[in-house]
C-alpha cells in the first residue's frame, strides 16, 4: 500500500529495485485493537493537508513529466554527441579483452547517466523532507545513493557484458536466447534474494518477536486462517522510522527467504486491528498467487520488450547510425539507444501493467477484509479507517485526475478504497465471501 510512483527507472524489468528513501520519529507503544468512534465513509482530509496533498500531487504529475522527457533526452544527448561512441573507443584502445571493455565501458556509461539523473533525485529527496514525507538526513541519504549506485554498477556491467555476448553469437535470437538464460533466472533470482541480501543494505530489521510478541500471536490468527505458513523467526520489523514516515507491511521472498515486514511507523500510528488488515492485504497477494502471476507477467513483458527492440533496432541503425557512431547492435556504444527503445516501451506499456496491478489490489484489499474478518471487530470499518489513516500519512490527493490514475497509478484511488472497505459486507447481505469462508 504505497503511494502511487510517477518517476520510473526506464530499465525497472531488469534492475533490482532499490528502496526509496525514509525517516526518524520517536518511538512508542503499540495500541491495542480499537474501533474508532466516528465511521469512515469517504476520504477526507482536514483543509491543511488538503493544500499540502493537492500541490504534492501536482508536483509529482509535472516532476513525472518532466522527469520523463529529461531522461530521453539525456540519451539522445550521449547518443547524438558521441559520448557512447568515445567511451567506446577508449574501453577498446585499452584491451581487446570484451570482459575488460565492459569493466571499462558499462560504468563509463552508467555513472554519466545516474549523475544526470542526480539533480532530480536529489530535488525529490527534498520535496519529501518539506511535505513531511521523510525524515532521513542527507548524508544517510547520499549513503543509500552510494550503495544504490555501486549496485547499479555491478549489475548493469553483468547484463550488458552478456547482452552483448549474445547479440554478438546469435544476431537474430540473441533476443530469446538472453531472455532464457538471463532474464528470467535473474527475475526469480532477484526476488528471492532481495529480502535477504538487498533490502538489509538499506534498512534495519529486527525479530518482530523480540519488539512486540503480542503482534506476532495476532499476525499468526491471520495467517493460520488465511492457510499461509510462516515461522515466528521469519517476522520482522523494519525501523521505517529512520527514514520515512510513511506506513507499510508486508509478506516478501518465498521459499527460505519469504518472511513477514512491517514497519515500525505502521506499529506506531495504526492500531493492532488496523496492522492486521495492512498485513492481511499483503498476504492476499501471496495467498492469491499475485507473485506468480507478477513473475510469470514480468517474465512475459521482457520477452516482448527484447524483441520489439531486436526489430526496431535495424531499421534505426540504418537511419542514425552512422551519425551516433555505432557499428552494429552489438557495439557498445549502441548501449544507449537499446537503453532508449526499452524507455519508450515501458512508457507506453505502462497503463497495461498499471490496471493489471490496480486490479490485483483490488483483490487483496477484499482478501483482507475478509481474512481479518471475526479476527478485527468491525472488519470493515477497521480497514476504511486504515485507508484514512494511510491516505492522510502519504498525503494523497482526493481527487486524481483520471487519466494520471489509468497512465500511472499502480493502486486504486485511496478514495475508492475507503468507499469499498466501508461498504464490502456480503455477510449481512447473506452473500458468500469471495475469497475467505
Amino acid at each position: 500500500m504505497v503511494k502511487p510512483m510517477l518517476l520510473r527507472n526506464l530499465l525497472a524489468v531488469i534492475l533490482l529495485c532499490l528502496p526509496a528513501a525514509a525517516q526518524t520519529v520517536p518511538q512508542q507503544p503499540h495500541t491495542q485493537p480499537t474501533v474508532t468512534a466516528k465511521q469512515t465513509t469517504e476520504y477526507t482530509l482536514p483543509p491543511d493537508k488538503l493544500r499540502q496533498a493537492e500541490a504534492l500531487y501536482k508536483l509529482e504529475i509535472k516532476l513525472g513529466i518532466f522527469g520523463l522527457i529529461y531522461s530521453w533526452a539525456v540519451l539522445l544527448a550521449v547518443l547524438y554527441w558521441g559520448i557512447g561512441a568515445r567511451f567506446r573507443n577508449w574501453a577498446e584502445r585499452v584491451s581487446c579483452y570484451r570482459w575488460v571493455q565492459a569493466l571499462i565501458f558499462v560504468p563509463l556509461l552508467m555513472i554519466t547517466l545516474v549523475m544526470a539523473a542526480l539533480p532530480l533525485r536529489i530535488y525529490g529527496h527534498h520535496v519529501s523532507l518539506q511535505y513531511g514525507l521523510s525524515v532521513q538526513n542527507w548524508a544517510s541519504w547520499f549513503g543509500d545513493w552510494g550503495k544504490g549506485l555501486a549496485l547499479t554498477l555491478a549489475i548493469y556491467t553483468f547484463l550488458l557484458f552478456l547482452l552483448r555476448v549474445f547479440i554478438r553469437r546469435s544476431p537474430r535470437r540473441w533476443w530469446f536466447y538472453y531472455w532464457a538464460i538471463v532474464g528470467v533466472p535473474l527475475i526469480i533470482f532477484s526476488f528471492y534474494i532481495t529480502p535477504l541480501v538487498i533490502d538489509p543494505l538499506f534498512n534495519k530489521f529486527e525479530p518482530l518477536e523480540a519488539k512486540n510478541p503480542q503482534l506476532v500471536d495476532a499476525i499468526e490468527k491471520v495467517t493460520q486462517r488465511g492457510g499461509l505458513e510462516i515461522p515466528r523467526s521469519r517476522m520482522f520489523e523494519m525501523k521505517a522510522s529512520e527514514k520515512v514516515t510513511t506506513l507499510n507491511a508486508y509478506v516478501t521472498g518465498f521459499g527460505s527467504s519469504k518472511r513477514v515486514v512491517v514497519w515500525d511507523t505502521t506499529i506506531q500510528k495504526l492500531t493492532t486491528a488496523e496492522t492486521l488488515f495492512v498485513f492481511g492485504h499483503e498476504m492476499g497477494h501471496y495467498v492469491l498467487h499475485h507473485i506468480i502471476y507478477g513473475l510469470i507477467g514480468a517474465c512475459i513483458g521482457l520477452l516482448v520488450l527484447l524483441y520489439i527492440i531486436y526489430r526496431m533496432s535495424p531499421g534505426i541503425l540504418r537511419r542514425f547510425g552512422g551519425r551516433w557512431q555505432i557499428r552494429a547492435l552489438h557495439d557498445w556504444a549502441a548501449m544507449p539507444m537499446i537503453f532508449l527503445l526499452a524507455g519508450i516501451l515501458l512508457f507506453l506499456g505502462e497503463p497495461v501493467g498499471n490496471a493489471v496491478s490496480r486490479y490485483t489490489e483490488h483483490q487483496a484489499d477484499i482478501y483482507g477484509l475478509e481474512v481479518t474478518h471475526g479476527i478485527n471487530p468491525n472488519s470493515q470499518q477497521v480497514a476504511a479507517h486504515s485507508f484514512q489513516l494511510l491516505g492522510e500519512v502519504s498525503l494523497d490527493y482526493p481527487w486524481p485526475n483520471h487519466l494520471a490514475v489509468f497512465w500511472y497509478w499502480t493502486h486504486p484511488p485511496i478514495a475508492d478504497r475507503v468507499r469499498f472497505a466501508h461498504d464490502y459486507d456480503p455477510w449481512d447481505k447473506g452473500e458468500k465471501p469471495k475469497y475467505v469462508e
